[in-house]
C-alpha cells in the first residue's frame, strides 16, 4: 500500500514539474521571440514557417537603432524615472499603510475607502486634467512632470495597509510606545524591517510599471533630450518602410533591464507571496 501511495506521490511531483517546466516554456519563449527577430533583417518578421533560430545581425540592428534614437540617453531618463517613482512610492505607501494599520483617528474608514475607490478610475480621464496642472507648474518636457502623477499609488497603500496589519504584532508597537518611541522611529526601527519583502513585491511592481508606461510619457515629454525609452522607441515606427529588424532590437535591450530587476528582488519577491503560508 505505501509502495503504491509512493509511486502516486511520484507521478504528481513529475506531473506539476512538467507543467511547470511547459508554463515556463511559454512564457519565455515572447522573449526569445524578440530576441530572435532582433538578430534577423527585417524580411525575417514575415517569414513562412517563422524563424526559430537566432541570426547574425544582432549588432548591426542595435547600431541602426543608436543612429535613429538617443537610445542610452532615454534609457538613462527611464532608469531614474523608474527609480525616483519607486522610493517616493515606497516611502509614501509605507507611511500611509502603517498610519491606517496601526493608528485610530477621526474618518480612517473613509478614507481609506476613497483611496481604494480611485483604483477604478481609468487613468486615462485625468489625463486632460493633469496635462493642465503640469502645464501650468511649467513641468513640460521635464522628468518630473512625468513622475508627479505617480507619487501616490492608492494599490501600494492597499497593500502596505494589509502587509502590516498581518505582519507587525500591535503588542510589538504598545511595547516601543512604553519605552520612549516615537511613531517615526517605531516605523524606522521596528516596522520598516519586518515589511522589506513588501518593499520587494511592491516595489517590482511600480517599477516594471513605470517602465511599460507610454501614454503619459508621450503626452508630456516633446524633447527628444528628455525622452524615455518608450517614447524614444515609438520614434522607429513612424514609416511606411519598417525595418522590425531594428525595432525588436530596441525592444529587446529595453526590456533586458526588467530582467535584471526582477532576478536582484526575486527572493524577496517570493518571501512576500509566501509569508503566512507556513506558521
Amino acid at each position: 500500500m505505501s509502495t503504491a501511495r509512493q509511486k502516486l506521490e511520484s507521478l504528481k511531483k513529475v506531473f506539476m514539474y512538467g507543467f511547470l517546466a511547459v508554463v515556463s516554456l511559454i512564457s519565455i519563449f515572447p522573449f526569445y521571440w524578440m530576441f530572435v527577430m532582433a538578430t534577423r533583417p527585417s524580411a525575417a518578421y514575415n517569414s513562412i514557417p517563422p524563424t526559430m533560430t537566432p541570426g547574425d545581425r544582432l549588432v548591426e540592428n542595435f547600431q541602426a537603432v543608436l543612429n535613429k534614437i538617443p537610445f542610452f540617453g532615454a534609457l538613462w531618463n527611464t532608469f531614474v524615472l523608474c527609480v525616483v517613482v519607486t522610493l517616493v512610492v515606497l516611502l509614501i505607501s509605507s507611511l500611509a499603510g502603517f498610519a491606517f494599520a496601526k493608528f485610530k483617528f477621526p474618518g480612517k474608514n473613509v478614507l481609506f475607502l476613497a483611496i481604494l475607490l480611485t483604483m477604478i478610475i481609468p487613468p486615462q480621464l485625468g489625463l486632460i486634467p493633469q496635462y493642465y496642472l503640469v502645464s501650468k507648474f511649467h513641468l513640460l518636457d521635464t522628468l518630473l512632470g512625468v513622475m508627479i502623477v505617480f507619487f501616490l499609488n492608492p494599490l501600494g497603500i492597499f497593500l502596505m495597509r494589509q502587509y502590516i496589519s498581518n505582519s507587525v504584532p500591535d503588542e510589538l508597537i504598545e511595547a516601543a510606545k512604553l519605552d520612549g518611541c516615537s511613531n517615526f522611529k517605531i516605523f524606522r526601527s521596528i516596522v520598516l524591517p519586518i515589511i522589506l519583502p513588501a518593499f520587494a513585491t511592491l516595489g517590482i511592481i511600480v517599477f516594471t510599471a513605470t517602465w511599460g508606461e507610454f501614454l503619459w510619457q508621450f503626452t508630456v515629454l516633446r524633447d527628444p533630450a528628455s525622452y524615455t525609452i518608450q517614447v524614444a522607441l515609438s520614434s522607429l515606427n513612424t514609416t511606411n518602410n519598417v525595418d522590425f529588424g531594428m525595432v525588436m532590437s530596441g525592444v529587446f535591450w529595453a526590456t533586458l533591464p526588467l530582467v535584471v530587476v526582477f532576478l536582484m528582488f526575486n527572493k524577496l519577491f517570493i518571501s512576500s507571496i509566501t509569508e503566512g503560508s507556513v506558521k
